[in-house]
This record gives structure tokens, C-alpha cells and sequence, in this order.
């Protein structure tokens, strides 16, 4: 069914007096963005697999459709219809993987959230795993990883794959953490925790952002090994089409990883830079040292040493420009690199002051 704020607000009033109220309570959040060829198929499974687990859980499916141009919205309204427990929300336009997903948690009445791709490329058999461990390690986050021990990878575009692993790897070691997998949205949250998270992607880049921000608060993640897999939609009457259009989410990695770790991205580069010109320098010298023992007729040591600059420069010119210029430039990314330190230190400071003051005035 299609919702609005008050009738939300009915809805949770509602579950307060639910006598099974001791089962945990479960959002499932579905972003749809012109899905019409597999939606109904997706919603079916999901109500046919969570109706399998309502002796452990209440839980309730919140799809959002992102300004779908195709059939998806009308679609998925039509099948929230049908169901109490299913709840159709919707933009106009197509703002953003990150904007609907915030639409989404601000709309969830759960104790854990738990988002899925439209695609289910990760079977709904992963649900159960996800909040048993999300409960039993008191984790904020866990996190369905097909790159774990255990995971594993089906039918997945050898590109797609490869720039998939590559993208979380170079994550992982901007984020100095060893989780395997940073970009799958398939994910359970603690929802409390969720959504005292301030979150500003409107993008794709919303994923790496939550890992992020929590990581700054200290949170607890954890990963379960799972399967990805692509297989299902070979039989689609049209080409699939993947979530992540890979040079946008190429540039949201690349941003992620400067927000995890900008000494990557300016003080490594200076370093290496630094040790090219010392290199060059090296040679700038040695051609003046040989110029100045060449040099006769001029007296005194600096005139001489001036007379044997101006002959070295006019001799190898290129030696000279391109080893100040990279003197230079290292110079300034490492500065850059040591200023991208000190705000991103103060940054994480503030968001843990703000984090921890919003908890603070919450009503009790």
C-alpha cells in the first residue's frame, strides 16, 4: 500500500499493542529503479521466504521506487496493495540510490533494517543469516560478503567482477579495515543506530559512507560469507542492468576512499614525487659539480659558482626545470596531504561530538 506520515504513525501505534511483540521486528527496504521486467517476481519470493521465518520475526517491506520511467511503480503499489504488511513509497523523479534509502529508513519501523538489491542477486535465503548473527554478535552492521571465506561468486561479468574486487579491496585498505566487502548493500543495521547516523550521499556513495561514519563511532561490523549470483536474470527479455553504472560507482569508490584515507591520495604521491626529484637533483648537481671544476679564469667561489649554474642550465636545461618543478609539487602534496589529515581528524571529532550529543537530548 502506498503510505503517508500519519498513517505511519498509525501503524506504529499499532504494533505497540501487538501481542507478539516479543518476536524482533523487521524492515526490509527494496530500492527500485525500473525493475518492471523482475518486480513482481522479487516481491513474491520475498513474501514466500519471510513467511517461512514469521515464528522468529514481524516484519514488514518497504519498496521504494526511485522515478522509475517504466511500469515499476505502478507495479509495485498494485502488489503493496494486496498485502497489510507491505508498504509502497515512491519519488517522482529519480534522485539517487542515497536518497531513497534515507527515504526508506525514515519510513522503517523496525528493530533491525535490512536492504536488499531489486535484483535478489543475493538470494533471500541470506535474510535469516543476517539478523541471526546481527543478534547473536550485538553487531551495528552486518554485512553479506561474497568475497569472505565461505562466499562465493556466480555468472558475474569477468569486468564487473574484476572491478568489483578491486573496488573493495583498495576500500579495505583505505578504510585500514579488513572487511571484505564495502560496497554490498546487502547489509541487516541495528535501526536505532541506523538512524541517529547523520547521512548525506545521494548516490551510490551512500554504502561506503555508513561503514564509514560508523567506523568513526566505534561501531561493531560484521560479515557473513555469501553468494552472488547473476544466473536468474540470463532468461530476461531485457539485457540486465546492473545497480551500479560502473563509471559513476568507479568515481563514488574513488571519493569514498579520499574520505577514508586523503593520505593516500596527496602524501604518497608526494613521497614518491619526492623521491623522483631528489633522483633528478641528484644529476643537477653532478652537472654543476662538473661545470665548476671546468670552469677557469673566474675568480672567487661564488662568482665561479654562478658562471658554473648558468653553464650547467644552458647545457641541461630539463635537468633544472623538471627537478625544481617536482621539488616543488611534492612539496605541496605532501602539505596538502598533512592539511587533508588534520580536517578529516577534526571532522571525525565534530561528527562524534554531534552523534553523541543527538543521542543525548533523544527522549528517554
Amino acid at each position: 500500500m502506498s503510505v503517508n506520515p500519519a498513517q505511519l504513525e498509525s501503524r506504529r501505534s499499532d504494533r505497540e499493542i501487538d501481542p507478539s511483540k516479543h518476536r524482533p521486528f523487521v524492515s526490509l527496504v527494496l530500492p527500485a529503479f525500473n525493475e518492471e521486467p523482475i518486480i513482481d517476481a522479487t516481491l513474491q519470493s520475498l513474501l514466500d521466504y519471510m513467511a517461512k521465518l514469521e515464528s522468529k520475526y514481524r516484519w514488514e517491506l518497504i519498496i521504494i521506487d526511485d522515478g522509475s520511467t517504466d511500469r515499476t511503480a505502478a507495479l509495485a503499489e498494485a502488489f503493496a496493495s494486496q498485502h497489510d504488511n507491505v508498504y509502497f513509497l515512491s519519488h517522482f523523479t529519480n534522485f539517487g540510490l542515497g536518497q531513497a534509502l534515507k527515504f526508506a529508513f525514515n519510513n522503517c519501523s523496525g528493530d533491525y533494517i535490512l536492504t536488499l538489491d531489486a535484483d535478489l542477486s543475493y538470494a533471500p535465503s541470506h535474510i535469516e543469516r543476517l539478523l541471526e548473527t546481527i543478534q547473536e554478535s550485538r553487531a551495528k552492521i552486518v554485512v553479506a560478503s561474497p568475497y569472505l571465506k565461505g562466499g562465493k561468486i556466480s555468472n558475474v561479468p569477468w569486468l564487473r567482477k574484476t572491478l568489483s574486487i578491486t573496488a573493495n579491496r583498495f576500500l579495505a585498505l583505505a578504510a585500514k579495515n579488513d572487511l571484505s566487502t564495502i560496497t554490498s548493500m546487502v547489509r541487516v543495521y541495528d535501526a536505532r543506530f541506523l538512524k541517529s547516523l547523520p547521512l548525506k550521499s545521494m548516490g551510490m556513495d551512500i554504502i561506503p559512507e555508513i561503514i564509514y561514519k560508523s567506523m568513526i563511532l566505534g561501531a561493531r561490523i560484521e560479515e557473513i560469507p555469501a553468494h552472488l549470483d547473476w544466473s536468474s536474470f540470463k532468461s530476461a527479455t531485457t539485457q540486465r542492468r546492473s545497480s551500479m553504472r560502473v563509471v559513476t560507482h568507479t568515481f563514488a569508490i574513488l571519493f569514498s576512499g579520499f574520505l577514508f584515507r586523503p593520505f593516500m591520495f596527496f602524501v604518497i604521491p608526494g613521497l614518491i614525487l619526492l623521491l623522483f626529484s631528489v633522483y633528478v637533483n641528484v644529476w643537477m648537481i653532478a652537472h654543476f659539480v662538473g661545470e665548476f671544476s671546468a670552469l677557469t679564469g673566474v675568480e672567487g667561489f661564488f662568482p665561479r659558482a654562478s658562471a658554473a649554474v648558468g653553464a650547467a642550465y644552458a647545457n641541461q636545461p630539463h635537468t633544472f626545470i623538471i627537478g625544481l618543478l617536482s621539488l616543488m609539487l611534492s612539496i605541496q602534496l605532501i602539505g596538502l596531504g598533512i592539511l587533508s589529515l588534520q580536517n578529516k581528524s577534526y571532522f571525525e571529532e565534530i561528527f562524534h561530538l554531534g552523534v553523541l550529543s543527538g543521542r543525548n537530548r533523544e527522549p528517554k
